[in-house]
């Protein structure tokens, strides 16, 4: 592996990008679903899945040769909990707006905030690949 590879520049900042990326899809989902009676609102643990993709990098790549082996769990199957409702409606729904809203928000000022650092990695990748 190189000293300027991809992996080694951005490190976990590119999987924190589309991992933000899921989750505001997960959360857009909750507020189009806030009258949906039934409707049960759904999130993902983001420091628990970055804290294994931190710990995914640091091992070393598996690969099954044999039908009994376990298989390990593909990229991008992260487990979505439910919400638990601070206080859930008559008909079931669990979505409370003003929570999905704030965690909406806060996901998008994050997703901003990854996005700028990645621009910043590539603008000194290619200062450094034009020696400047």
């Amino acid at each position: 592996m190189s000293a300027l590879g991809f992996q080694n520049s951005l490190g976990i900042h590119d999987d924190a990008l589309m991992l933000r990326s899921e989750r505001s899809s997960i959360l857009a989902n909750n507020l189009a679903n806030a009258d949906t009676p039934g409707y049960k609102a759904r999130d993902i643990d983001f420091n628990a899945i970055l804290s294994g993709e931190v710990s995914k990098q640091s091992r070393l790549s598996t690969e099954r040769t044999d039908d009994r082996h376990i298989a390990t769990r593909p990229e991008g199957s992260w487990d979505m909990l439910y919400r638990n409702p601070t206080q859930p409606s008559i008909d079931g729904n669990t979505v409370d707006e003003n929570i999905e809203n704030t965690q909406f928000t806060e996901n998008a000022m994050d997703y901003n905030a990854s996005f700028q650092f990645l621009n910043g990695k590539f603008k000194g990748l290619m200062n450094a690949i034009r020696g400047e």
